[in-house]
């Protein structure tokens, strides 16, 4: 690691071989997709230029215009000078300097060739006796975040964005606060840093840093060992203590390694929106049993990744994810952990869906996702859209609805020919919506069959997902059984008023791979299963469940969410393999 760093430092201090000692840097900013390029250097009156070059002009151009700015500055150093003034020199005119561009080999680059080809990576730029080496898309990091909460035990994921870098190839040292000794106070200069033992993009602070903020300081990197300069990041408060026990502690002992190329370790999990979690209804009437602290979002956060990162999950299916946690949270935490995130959101709403996948396993091969309120305009669902329109009421309700479905179709690294599709869905919440779950589910069922049928023949399927409804419901039975009657009693959930009766089927044979647990969400005044992991038992079979908390754990501080466990809901988690 070291010798990265210091090869690092190497490329950003010094020059390869063959760039003579202290030659200044011109960086270029080069992207196809963009008209103009950008080009930053410091004259030598030390005046810094960024200038924004049509990628089509002749080259010819830009060093004229380089040219003029030399000149310009090289007048106003001289206008400045004491000297000058007193020789009565020329006030603000100065020739401009020869300005030629040089490509790697050393040969005069043609002033008519096109500004994108001719500053190249490794090109030298001379002004009149300075010279440049031009560094074009050079790593360089845009963003670099640490989370607010810090907990003792529990990792800690930077957000790392960088442009031509990639957070694998970059370089990552972790510093803590040096603690005053005892009866010393620290020094008024800000506090002193010390390296702690970590180089690693995920941090996890030890107990002994309880109090203690911690720095990061990130280097960007490429895949071709080019670094960029380097940017820190100071944590804005201390480490805290962490809750202790947590419910997820015993599953982690079933789940410390990822499982074989042979099979697949699925998580389905409504993590409990923030959008939800943080109203004033949630912590007086839904959880009043909650210390407040244990719903402010970045606590909860925290129990989440270590929770999700633990599981060593290939396929990950979460529900009422917030948009702004899937993009600054979870989306950098497993991507550190090779998890890639695929994300959703419903329609009108802050929050949706997200599948997480491992790379190392999995590619994405396309996406099919749709709002049930839209698929029914298409012609995929014809045949039930003409059935709904008999009830209208209903219909008006389903439309309504911000329910979407999120299709992924994976394929395998390692066997091109299987592929797998993986659906997630959040149902209405409702409890007497059976009949808006019964179209809602009609819908997707119709959707993932055009997905894994007609689009892709034969592929498995693995649908997750919460879907509101317990094992003694309509919705379970017609996923379970392939059919549900006209006459079914969820085709009144609502009342007469709002009856719709309709023979349904699906073509799928499939089975809660989970089963039917005595609940999957327990809060004050409800518990019951109402997540599943279904999966196409023609090709998958489950190797194992793996174990929910006990009651115990689960009540140890009444009900859900908890200090010690993040959401409302408990993830399902299972082993498939194929058959």
């Amino acid at each position: 690691m070291w010798r990265r760093l210091r090869s690092a430092l190497g490329r950003l201090r010094g020059l390869p071989a063959a760039f003579p000692a202290g030659m200044e840097r011109a960086v270029v900013r080069c992207v196809p997709s963009e008209p103009k390029l950008s080009l930053r250097f410091v004259l030598p009156d030390g005046s810094a230029k960024h200038m924004q070059r049509d990628q089509a002009e002749p080259l010819g151009r830009a060093l004229a215009r380089i040219a003029t700015n030399a000149a310009k500055g090289h007048a106003r150093t001289a206008k400045k000078s004491k000297k000058a003034r007193a020789e009565g020199g020329p006030a603000g005119e100065a020739a401009a300097p020869a300005v030629q561009l040089f490509s790697r080999d050393g040969e005069a680059v043609a002033e008519e060739v096109p500004n994108a080809a001719a500053w190249q990576d490794g090109a030298v730029l001379q002004i009149g006796e300075a010279r440049y080496r031009v560094e074009r898309n050079p790593p360089a990091l845009t963003e670099l975040q640490l989370p607010r909460s810090l907990l003792a035990g529990f990792p800690v994921c930077p957000k790392v964005s960088a442009e031509f870098a990639a957070p694998q190839h970059c370089l990552f040292r972790w510093y803590r606060e040096q603690r005053p000794a005892a009866g010393q106070e620290a020094a008024g200069g800000g506090p002193d840093w010390v390296e702690a033992a970590g180089a690693e993009r995920v941090f996890t602070p030890s107990n002994a840093l309880v109090g203690l903020r911690l720095k990061l300081r990130c280097t960007p990197g490429d895949g071709a060992q080019r670094y960029g300069p380097p940017r820190e990041v100071e944590s804005s408060g201390p480490v805290e203590a962490g809750p202790g026990a947590c419910t997820f502690d015993s599953r982690h002992l079933y789940t410390k390694r990822v499982c074989g190329q042979g099979s697949v370790r699925a998580v389905s999990y409504n993590i409990l929106a923030d959008t939800y979690a943080q109203t004033e209804f949630s912590r007086t009437v839904l959880y009043p049993y909650c210390a407040p602290y244990a719903l402010e979002l970045d606590y909860r956060q925290n129990l989440l990744k270590k929770e999700l990162v633990g599981y060593n999950a290939d396929l990950i299916c979460l529900q009422e994810v917030d948009k702004s946690v899937f993009v600054d949270s979870l989306a950098p935490a497993l991507d550190a952990f090779g998890l890639e995130g695929l994300f959703r959101i419903k329609e009108k709403q802050h929050e949706g869906l997200a599948t997480f996948y491992r790379r190392d396993k999995f590619s994405h091969f396309s996406q099919h996702d749709t709002a049930f309120s839209e698929a029914l305009s298409d012609p995929l669902h014809k045949e039930l859209c003409d059935k709904l329109s008999e009830y209208p009421l209903v219909k008006e309700k389903v439309l309504q609805r911000s329910s979407v479905l999120q299709i992924s179709v994976l394929q395998s690294t390692t066997d091109p020919s299987r592929k797998i599709c993986v659906a997630n869905t959040h149902l209405y919440w409702h409890p007497k919506g059976g009949n808006i779950r019964l179209i809602q589910i009609a819908v997707a069922l119709s959707h993932i069959k055009h997905v894994a049928c007609e689009l892709y023949p034969s592929i498995p399927v693995i649908f997750c997902g919460d879907f509101n409804s317990t094992p003694s419901s309509g919705t379970y039975s017609f996923i379970n059984s392939g059919c549900i009657t006209e006459d079914h009693e969820d085709w009144v959930s609502n009342g007469e008023e709002e009856r719709c009766n309709m023979a349904l089927s699906h073509p799928f044979k499939l089975l809660s791979a989970c089963g039917e647990p005595a609940y999957t969400n327990y809060v004050g005044g409800f518990h019951g299963c109402l997540d599943y992991i279904f999966i196409d038992k023609n090709a998958l079979e489950v190797e194992q469940v793996i174990p929910l908390p006990s009651h115990e754990e689960v009540t140890t501080h009444q009900a859900l969410p908890s200090v010690s466990h993040p959401s409302d809901h408990i993830a399902l988690i299972c082993d498939l393999k194929w058959k």
